[in-house]
């Protein structure tokens, strides 16, 4: 009897895993608008502070830098869930897979680096001139711009292996294939070949974690040590106001502590879809949300952190505006 109704109930389950996915799939589309819409802010908001002359920090070209990858990430994601992209038949659907996953791959990269030099960075802006970290301190931005562009060189050969996996799904059920989105799939390698790549990306997240890690463990014995030395200076009640270089590390550090609980979420989904090579799409749904979070959870940590530039660009504002009527 169990078996003879088998083959009613598979459809019923497959409809039902469809459905989740659709919502899972419709509930990205909002935060991919909210991230958009925030680091389109930040990006405008430290654009808007160069214009105006003020000088611009070591650390404002890693943020413009992760706003601009965030945005091209968000929007990269949201073209591949898209249905609307697939109904025009002037771009090979083969094309606009491999390009789209390749990009929003390599911004997921990028990301992780950029967290991981932001991070680097504001350890050696608050470190003391006596430090073994001040011999790293930067005078320019050129050191930074070269960085980015071998970072650049090497997130696009990692992801490299997409254009060659990533293929537009057939009409037809076909073993060897992975589900991506609806309209793409993943066409599994050789195991020596997945092996070397995973073991690339594995080598260099591991290690810009391994550097967040210590950077972040860095900025908080120099923190505790600050705050000890404040309360031996001064009376018990006196509370001391934090320095703007102290507040932008608290911020820092509260954006890699979302970000390394984000990627450990998705590292645990990527294993075990990976492991197991499963290709369910609730769980491939959840791990886009998860995968996507941080370019959503980022910028409005950092504009609600970076309260010095907000003022700086308030009183540039309101100073041209006592300066417009003595023209006139």
């Amino acid at each position: 009897m169990l078996l003879s109704n088998a083959p009613v109930f598979l459809p019923r389950i497959l409809m039902d895993q469809h459905f989740i996915y659709v919502v899972i799939r419709n509930a990205f589309y909002p935060q991919a608008g909210i991230g958009i819409s925030a680091n389109t802010f930040l990006l405008c908001l430290h654009t808007a502070a160069v214009l105006v002359g003020n000088k611009p920090r070591l650390t404002d070209i890693p943020v413009t830098h992760l706003a601009l990858t965030h945005i091209l990430m968000l929007l990269t994601m949201g073209l591949l869930v898209s249905a609307d992209i697939w109904e025009t038949e002037d771009i090979p659907g083969d094309f606009k897979c491999k390009v789209l996953a390749f990009l929003n791959r390599v911004m997921r990269g990028l990301s992780i680096c950029t967290t991981c030099v932001l991070s680097v960075l504001q350890a050696i802006t608050i470190s003391p001139s006596g430090s073994w970290l001040a011999h790293f301190k930067l005078k320019s931005t050129k050191p930074i711009v070269g960085l980015f562009i071998f970072l650049w060189a090497l997130t696009m050969s990692l992801s490299s292996n997409l254009l060659l996996c990533i293929v537009a799904t057939p009409n037809k059920t076909h073993p060897g294939l992975l589900f991506l989105t609806e309209r793409c799939s993943f066409l599994l390698m050789s195991y020596r070949s997945r092996t070397l790549f995973l073991a690339f990306m594995a080598f260099r997240d591991l290690l810009f974690l391994g550097l967040m890690v210590l950077s972040s463990a860095y900025m908080i014995i120099f923190l505790h040590r600050h705050k000890q030395r404040s309360k031996s200076l001064h009376s018990p009640h006196f509370s001391p106001r934090s320095s703007p270089e102290q507040r932008a590390t608290h911020i820092i550090l509260l954006l890699i502590s979302c970000f390394e609980i984000l990627y450990c979420v998705d590292c645990i989904i990527s294993l075990f879809t990976g492991t197991v090579c499963t290709s369910d799409p609730i769980l491939l749904g959840l791990q886009t949300l998860l995968a996507n979070g941080y370019g959503t959870i980022s910028p409005l940590v950092l504009i609600s952190g970076d309260t010095q530039i907000i003022k700086s660009l308030k009183t540039k504002w309101r100073n041209k505006g006592q300066f417009l009527p003595k023209l006139i």
